[in-house]
């Protein structure tokens, strides 16, 4: 999709989030919604790289009102979802707008498809956009809000009652680590590579306080031993808690840097999305998630629809509602929206120290 269309798209979202807002006499919870990350979020910024990690094509965006936007799904992601529990209009990737700062005042998506917390990461997709990448983007995005609303001061004051977005972390470990073209996993025990992750993770989302956010949401790593793509690699079919085993001392050096930067950076507030929980929960419970489809991809070729993932024009399964996965490696819409609404109203269980209205009340 041309930026231009997606501009018009993005524009007509916003005046009908306003005026349903001005209908029901409510505003925005926050004054905008920024997101970094990697396949699960990317909203189009890898269309005009030169990239093998593309999506900007049917089926995927089947259920999407726009149609194929770069969204490595059928419909919703997760931060689609919070966007509109935040009575906020659909974030547009960063690719795709104007240098104006009024485009920028109310969000930008800077996912960028087979991104990492380190720059090599992803690597085998050839172009993305590492997390260090986004970041940058995102201070010269500041300083186009700056311009546009009038100095620094007032910048500062939407960047800091805005929520920030983060997840990464799964290149990290299925396009390095455990590929056997990367030399990582001979250098780094599991335990290791976790805390060479966390230490860079912990150093950039300083950074982007630096940069003024304050209210931040950080998902973990989900839950990767039982996606098709890992799936089709077993004769059985079974799911790989070898694979699961390698990002558990991730998610927990995650949730311990967090707490640490609580405690040591003022005025900022660091929820941690159990994002592994919810899926394994979902695997072992299907049924009460409205699912009964588990072990295979909604639109994807070979053993579990996980051989080879969703290609042109391919069509996908006709009840996506009922399925888990959408292609080898990424969640239905149906998976996004339930991720989206626990992080919002969730439990602590789920959603910590705060949930995302909670942080939005701060």
């Amino acid at each position: 999709m041309c930026a231009g269309l997606w501009q018009l798209l993005v524009a007509v979202s916003a005046f009908l989030a306003m005026a349903a807002a001005q209908e029901t006499g409510a505003a925005p919870m926050v004054p905008a919604l920024f997101v970094f990350g990697d396949s699960l979020l990317d909203s189009g910024n890898n269309n005009n790289l030169a990239s093998l990690a593309k999506a900007n094509y049917l089926p995927y965006g089947i259920d999407f009102a726009a149609g194929p936007t770069g969204r490595f799904c059928n419909g919703y992601t997760i931060v689609d979802e919070l966007a509109e529990l935040l009575g906020l209009p659909l974030v547009p990737a960063y690719s795709q707008v104007s240098g104006s700062g009024q485009q920028l005042l109310q969000g930008v998506n800077y996912a960028s498809a087979a991104a990492g917390i380190l720059d090599d990461s992803g690597g085998n997709f050839v172009a993305r956009i590492p997390f260090n990448q986004q970041i940058q983007n995102f201070e010269s995005t500041v300083g186009q809000i700056a311009v546009s609303a009038g100095g620094t001061s007032a910048a500062a004051s939407i960047v800091s009652r805005s929520i920030v977005f983060v997840g990464l972390g799964s290149n990290d470990y299925l396009n390095n680590y455990i590929m056997a073209n990367y030399e990582t996993r001979r250098h780094y025990t599991p335990q290791q590579f976790a805390d060479l992750l966390v230490t860079q993770y912990t150093s950039q989302l300083t950074r982007l306080y630096k940069a003024g956010a304050r209210r931040f949401v950080v998902a973990g790593v989900g839950s990767m031993g039982c996606i098709p793509t890992i799936l089709a690699r077993s004769a059985e079919g079974r799911c790989s808690e070898e694979v699961d085993q390698l990002v558990a001392p991730f998610n927990a050096g995650v949730r311990g840097t967090l707490d640490g930067l609580n405690a040591g950076l003022p005025g900022a507030t660091f929820t941690y999305l159990d994002n592994y929980r919810l899926f394994k929960l979902m695997l072992a419970h299907p049924a009460s998630y409205g699912f009964d489809v588990v072990d295979r991809g909604c639109c994807g070729i070979g053993r579990n629809g996980g051989q080879i993932t969703c290609l042109p024009f391919m069509p996908p399964c006709a009840d996506r509602e009922r399925y888990l996965f959408w292609d080898a490696y990424h969640p239905t819409a149906a998976v996004n929206v339930i991720m989206a609404r626990q992080a919002f109203d969730g439990a602590s269980d789920v959603v910590s120290p705060v949930n995302v209205r909670r942080l939005a009340q701060l």
